[in-house]
């Protein structure tokens, strides 16, 4: 598997954009958990929030590696 300079930085790209878009996510769904009581306990608001974290940065990484390597041909 080769990995290339411009999919690589377009994956840090994305990463850096899925972590800024995952902090309003969070504040978005932590304020959603707590109104409607869906939040049963602080753990269960803390693996919503892991996952919306992970999800929003592994997505966002794996787009920018692509449209890096694409833009790189």
């Amino acid at each position: 598997m080769d990995l290339s300079l411009a999919g690589l930085l377009g994956a840090m790209v994305g990463s850096l954009l899925g972590a800024t878009n995952a902090v309003a996510i969070i504040g978005y769904a932590n304020s959603w958990l707590h109104e409607r009581q869906v939040a049963q306990s602080e753990e269960n608001a803390a693996l919503v929030r892991r996952g919306i974290l992970a999800g929003s940065i592994a997505g966002c990484a794996a787009i920018g590696y692509w449209f890096g390597t694409t833009l790189a041909r």
